[in-house]
């Protein structure tokens, strides 16, 4: 949860952040991991000190954006790591949708698990997929959110808050999807014909 006051900002982070991570995802892998780091970071600490003075919650959100990015950025491997452990965990979720309910922890802790480890045996494919549909994602949400500005803050006028909601469930929702695949592909083609998926041969 962010002050409304910083909607704007915020939202332009997003989709730069977004824009970076899916067309270039793989050459600034370190550098998509501190802004993503950071963006976690400042919702989930924004999120526990909850409603509050806005200075209360832009301080909790900085502080805990640049913890955030620190452990990203400092932990490479773990963040390959997890990256691999999130697409397997969406996977099960998505794949159990049709089903109803949510999936068995133990199933999405085993799916997470082999996602970690084949993240770390195909890093370079993995991190390009990854950064694509994630960043392309991302910057569906930035641009919106800048789009419901007005509705946002009539929606959330009493307690100054807003919140990213990393879904959308409007009833066009199936064109944010199809744009979501649409752009992800598109970065995935870029990053795979820009250097981001070749091997660099070293000269003897």
């Amino acid at each position: 949860m962010l002050p409304l006051s910083v909607q704007v900002p915020a939202s332009i982070v997003l989709l730069a952040g977004g824009a970076m991570a899916c067309f270039a995802g793989y050459r600034l892998f370190r550098l998509v991991l501190g802004v993503y780091g950071f963006i976690l970071g400042a919702l989930l600490a924004s999120s526990w000190v909850g409603a509050g003075a806005t200075w209360t919650i832009a301080l909790a959100a900085i502080a805990g954006g640049a913890a955030g990015a620190l452990v990203l950025m400092a932990g490479y491997f773990v963040g390959v790591a997890l990256v691999g452990a999130g697409i397997g965990a969406l996977a099960v979720n998505l794949a159990w949708k049709p089903f109803g309910g949510d999936p068995h922890w133990a199933v999405v802790l085993v799916v997470a698990a082999v996602g970690a480890i084949a993240a770390m045996k195909f890093q370079r494919y993995v991190i390009i997929l990854a950064t694509a549909f994630g960043g392309s994602w991302t910057m569906l949400v930035g641009a919106a959110a800048l789009m419901a500005g007005p509705a946002a803050r009539a929606a959330s006028a009493a307690s100054d808050v807003w919140v990213v909601y990393p879904g959308y469930a409007g009833p066009s929702g199936i064109w944010a999807y199809v744009a979501w695949v649409a752009i992800a592909l598109t970065g995935t083609y870029v990053q795979l014909h820009t250097g981001g998926g070749k091997t660099k041969t070293r000269k003897k």
